[in-house]
């Protein structure tokens, strides 16, 4: 439950005014809680539990909109709730009291960059085909594909009866008889680089997405997240 605050101080953050103004406000008689009116300067709410009102209409807390990116484990499905009962992404967000959602999806074997947030609007300007946002991902994959079929996978393939869009692909290191790809989209089709290797033959036998844009992991740990500040949220977009 979230801790109490002085009312004047609760009406200043919801944006109703300043707190100097919402003192105004209580003494006029124009605040009630819980259904009474409130002239007292020191009289405290419970944001959630007290209902605030305004000349009779509710007063709501302005969420604050938060950003942050998660290096997502295996095992972890990115949906709210799971009939399964297996853990939820936004469990791992534990400084956090916001209800945040992730956006887009990564299957509950992959790992990597996923980006949870409660900004809806941003959410979906990520997700929008239009904004076209590459996603980069490192796909250890069985065999180590020949350059033609990489050249295919580069123009594009027909999967699904829908042609995929060109992709940047290149091998990044040779593991064994396995090799490690990169592979650069901005499409966010159901289980897309799974398909795509699958299709020329060498199945992915591991899978991490590593960057939105230009906004990348880094060294972070798998469980581990941060909050984005202004100027990481304007990398997804480079």
């Amino acid at each position: 439950m979230s801790s109490p605050l002085r009312l004047q101080k609760y009406l200043a953050q919801c944006g109703i005014a300043s707190r100097r103004r919402a003192e105004e406000l209580m003494a006029a008689g124009r605040i009630a809680v819980d259904g009474v009116i409130v002239k007292e300067m020191g009289t405290q709410v419970v944001p959630g539990k007290n209902r605030v009102t305004f000349d009779g209409k509710p007063v709501e807390a302005k969420e604050q909109l938060v950003y942050f990116l998660l290096n997502k484990p295996k095992g972890y499905v990115t949906t709210l709730s799971d009939p399964q009962g297996r853990p939820i992404v936004t469990s791992l967000i534990k400084t956090c009291e916001a209800r945040l959602f992730p956006v887009g999806r990564l299957d509950l074997d992959t790992e990597g960059a996923l980006i949870l947030t409660n900004d809806g609007e941003f959410a979906q300007k990520i997700q929008h085909p239009s904004h076209g946002i590459d996603k980069t991902y490192e796909a250890l994959v069985k065999g180590c594909p020949h350059k033609d079929k990489i050249a295919l996978l580069q123009r594009g393939i027909l999967l699904e009866e829908k042609m995929t869009s060109p992709a940047a692909v290149s091998i990044v290191a040779h593991a064994g008889r396995n090799c490690l790809m990169q592979i650069i989209i901005h499409e966010g089709r159901k289980r897309q680089v799974k398909k795509m290797f699958a299709f020329i033959g060498h199945p992915v036998l591991h899978l991490k997405r590593t960057a939105y844009g230009k906004l990348s992991l880094g060294r972070m740990a798998l469980g581990d997240y941060r909050q984005l500040n202004p100027s990481e949220l304007n990398k997804i977009f480079l």
